[in-house]
Parts: C-alpha cells; sequence; structure tokens
C-alpha cells in the first residue's frame, strides 16, 4: 500500500481555443496529494477545473504537462496499471438503455479484462440496491436507481481509488443515504480511497476527512476540514428575548443585529470576545432570554470566503 493514493505535480492543462479566441489554462501547474484511505473532497466553483482534473486520472483528457501518480503508478509509464487503479462514477448517466444491470457489469468487467471466475456482478448488485433488477432494461430505471448502476459500474475491478463526480446531485434522501453508507462501508472496511466532487459543501463537511479547493484551474486551499473550518473565526450567540429592547445593545468587538424572526444575533470573533462576555452585555442591556443558541462558520462560509477573495 501507497502512503499516497494520488500524487499530482504540476499539471496544467490547456485548452485551444477556437477562431480568434485566446487558450483556455484549465488547470495552472497543481501539485497535490491525496492520502491513501481517506475520503478526499476536491471543491469548487464551475469551471473551476475540477471535471478536467477527475478526467485527466480517469485517463480522458491528455494533459499538457506536469506528473500524475495513481497508487504508485505513473500515468505516462504505466497507463494501464494506473487506469486499472481507479475507478470513476461520473456525473452524467451514460448508460446503455439496452443493457440489464447485470449485462452492463459483466461489460464493464470484460472490458477492464477481470476474469469470469472473479466477476462479482451479482454481490456489487446487491451491495448498491439492485439485485431486484438485475435483469431489467436499463432504460426502465429511474434516474436514482441509474446513478447506483453507476456506482456499480466503478466497482467492477475492485479500485483501490474511487472518484465520485457529483455522485448526489438531483437524488432523494433515500438514495443519498444509501450512498454514503456504501462509501463509508467501502472505506471503512475495504481501505478504499474515495475522491469527491460536489456543490453539497454540508456532504462535504461530514464526509470528507481532507479537502482541496480549486479555483480558477489553481488549488487555493488543501486541509484537514477541520483546520479549513477553523479559518473562520466568526461565531454568533443568537438571543431569543422575552422582549424586544427600545435600542440594541453595543461593545466594541461584537455586531448586533435584530433578525426578522425577532431573535437578537451577537456576532463576535472567538479567540478575542469569550461568549461569557457577549452575555455579559446582555445582562447589562436588561434583555431577558427566552433561548438561546449559538452558530457559527460552516464549509459554505470558508469556501464563499476563498473563492471570492480571488
Amino acid at each position: 500500500m501507497t502512503q499516497n493514493a494520488i500524487e499530482i505535480t504540476a499539471l496544467q492543462k490547456t485548452y485551444r481555443g477556437g477562431r480568434g479566441e485566446p487558450e483556455k489554462h484549465a488547470l495552472n501547474g497543481v501539485d497535490l496529494s491525496i492520502p491513501a484511505g481517506s475520503i478526499f473532497g476536491l471543491l469548487g466553483p464551475n469551471g473551476a477545473g475540477k471535471s478536467t482534473l477527475i478526467n485527466i486520472l480517469a485517463g480522458l483528457v491528455i494533459k499538457t504537462s506536469g506528473n500524475v501518480k495513481i497508487w504508485g503508478f505513473d500515468q505516462d509509464q504505466n497507463p494501464r496499471q494506473s487506469r486499472a487503479a481507479i475507478g470513476v462514477m461520473p456525473q452524467e448517466l451514460n448508460l446503455d438503455p439496452f443493457f440489464s444491470p447485470r449485462g452492463a457489469l459483466e461489460v464493464q468487467a470484460g472490458l477492464y479484462g477481470v476474469p469470469r471466475a472473479q466477476r462479482r456482478s451479482d454481490e456489487i448488485l446487491e451491495m448498491v440496491g439492485l439485485a431486484d433488477k438485475a435483469d431489467a432494461y436499463a432504460r426502465t430505471l429511474s434516474g436514482g436507481m441509474r446513478r447506483r448502476l453507476l456506482l456499480g459500474k466503478a466497482l467492477v475491478h475492485q479500485p483501490q481509488v474511487l472518484v465520485l463526480d457529483e455522485p448526489t446531485a438531483g437524488v432523494d434522501i433515500e438514495l443519498r443515504q444509501m450512498l454514503w453508507s456504501n462509501i463509508r462501508k467501502l472505506n471503512q472496511d475495504r481501505g478504499m480511497t474515495v475522491i469527491l466532487t460536489t456543490h453539497y459543501l454540508e456532504e462535504a463537511e461530514e464526509m470528507c476527512d481532507e479537502i482541496a479547493i480549486i479555483n480558477q484551474g489553481n488549488l487555493i486551499a488543501r486541509d484537514s476540514t477541520s483546520n479549513l473550518l477553523g479559518q473562520m473565526d466568526a461565531k454568533t450567540l443568537v438571543i431569543d428575548p422575552v422582549s424586544m429592547p427600545q435600542t440594541l445593545p453595543s461593545a466594541d468587538g461584537i455586531t448586533v443585529e435584530q433578525r426578522a424572526n425577532g431573535t437578537l444575533a451577537f456576532t463576535y470573533q472567538s479567540t478575542k470576545t469569550t461568549a461569557e462576555e457577549v452575555l455579559s452585555v446582555v445582562q447589562s442591556a436588561q434583555i431577558h432570554i427566552r433561548d438561546v443558541k449559538t452558530e457559527q462558520a460552516d464549509l459554505e462560509d470558508v469556501f464563499l470566503k476563498l473563492t471570492s477573495s480571488r
């Protein structure tokens, strides 16, 4: 087992422009390592370069320059081994409508050279909840079932690295929970490395050990999820007052806002001001408290802060 499942060095991809248009720099010298056995989030706004990076890993796009290693195999020197080490669940529903789920998995396994004796089609169909649809035409499956089948196709050759490109876009809550249950099991029981791209930032916050953020082809942040969240120092104490004061209290380092639902929001920097000091301001203003709760920054706040500042 390698220390890093993915090692990317100085990766660049430039697309030729159309008539009279400049070149498009999709990736600008990206350096990124992804630890083996982790669930790793790859985030960024639309057009940031995420899909280009994933397609390069999958061997679908030829890089302009740089070096890519998957599970220790150099993509240029050992292309077959590097592709065999990775499975990709694409965002698009690219299924042959005339194949059954079992047939689709068998064909996919054949393309990867998996011997018949080693194929696990029925086991995979059971895992993704399609055992009862094994022989139905893919065109008769619902959108959620097709997404499950895409996951199954990505697993037929038992890859060490699984890439999920917007896997829960447009799916219902039940399917989302089933999908993440399977992913956690693959990660914990088999040590599979999972790379996730998603626009549901609360999903990345809950699932990912580490996160990288790409913007305009550049890697602008890469850290553990907890450290990224720690970059946002702001906390908010939300007070539900028994009665609204005639004038809002004020204090250095504390911003007070009256919200539409009748609560008062006291926002402060936790490294400079304590919750006790905020409550002291509330008491000094003779505000009687019916209820109180705290709010703190989530991954969406971090994401917006990093991407909007560039």
